[in-house]
């Protein structure tokens, strides 16, 4: 594959560089997912701290490989990541670039490439993996005026702002509650394709519209339903409704359908 032979030559180039001290890869790396579509996640952890000193990062990018571009990640919250595409052949790379004491705080344990000195393991036998999952009050507390913008621009005739928005609904409140219900990991929309059983992906893609007025009410209404399905199966008493919004916003969602 283009993506182990790529990550090894980043360990034999590194090898090499005092700055570094470990090279690890995370993604579909760890669960041998990784097929010809699959990009490729890397961190190097160095001795200084590099990032987000996007010069530095391009300068060690560039060693790498055929390098094309590289920018960084910012708009996913991540400033310490340099998003690369290398040629010969053509690949997605991520860098991540992280000190020792940064490579504990970690979402996934990753399978290490490179490890100078032992520091890597040890780093990992000394922290846990801790992926982010939903915060259901934070969610409830929202759904419901989400809905309620949505059935504006339907009503406005903004067709493509509700439908992007739909896709938001997917991204952060129906994929991750249903990857839980399928005792995956809550990445957004990521591989439900694979990964949800057949009614649940079914469920979710009935929330995918067409640009028309009445398509885009009934894929509404279709998120509604399923995210009140989940609510039952997912939610514990801890999570706080509210009875007068959700009543308020769905009578309001009753009066586009008569």
């Amino acid at each position: 594959m283009i993506q182990t032979d790529f990550a090894y030559r980043v360990k034999h180039i590194l090898e090499k560089d005092y700055r570094i001290l470990g090279v690890a890869v995370g993604g579909s790396w760890i669960a041998q997912q990784i097929d010809e579509f699959s990009d490729l996640d890397l961190v190097l952890v160095t001795k200084d701290k590099i990032a987000p000193n996007k010069a530095n990062m391009i300068a060690i990018a560039e060693s790498l490989g055929d390098f094309l571009s590289g920018f960084t990640g910012e708009h996913v919250g991540e400033p310490r990541l340099l998003i690369c595409l290398y040629d010969n052949p053509l690949l997605h790379v991520d860098l991540k670039f992280v000190t020792l004491d940064e490579f504990k705080v970690r979402v996934e344990t990753p399978f290490i490439l490179l490890d100078k000195n032992g520091v890597l393991q040890q780093a990992i036998q000394d922290s846990e993996a801790q992926f982010p999952y939903p915060d259901y009050q934070w969610i409830e507390d929202r759904f419901w005026t989400w809905v309620h913008y949505a059935l504006l621009k339907i009503g406005r005739g903004e067709y493509l702002e509700a439908f992007d928005f739909l896709g938001f609904l997917r991204m952060v409140v129906l994929g991750p509650l249903l990857h839980i219900k399928n005792s995956n990991l809550p990445r957004g929309v990521r591989k439900v394709e694979m990964e949800l059983e057949a009614l649940d992906y079914q469920a979710l893609i009935s929330t995918v519209p067409t640009y028309q007025k009445a398509d885009l009410l009934k894929s509404l209404r279709n998120a509604v339903v399923l995210y009140q399905k989940l609510r039952r199966e997912l939610f514990d008493q801890t999570i706080q409704l509210n009875p007068k919004v959700e009543i308020a916003v769905l009578t309001y969602f009753d009066s586009f359908e008569v």
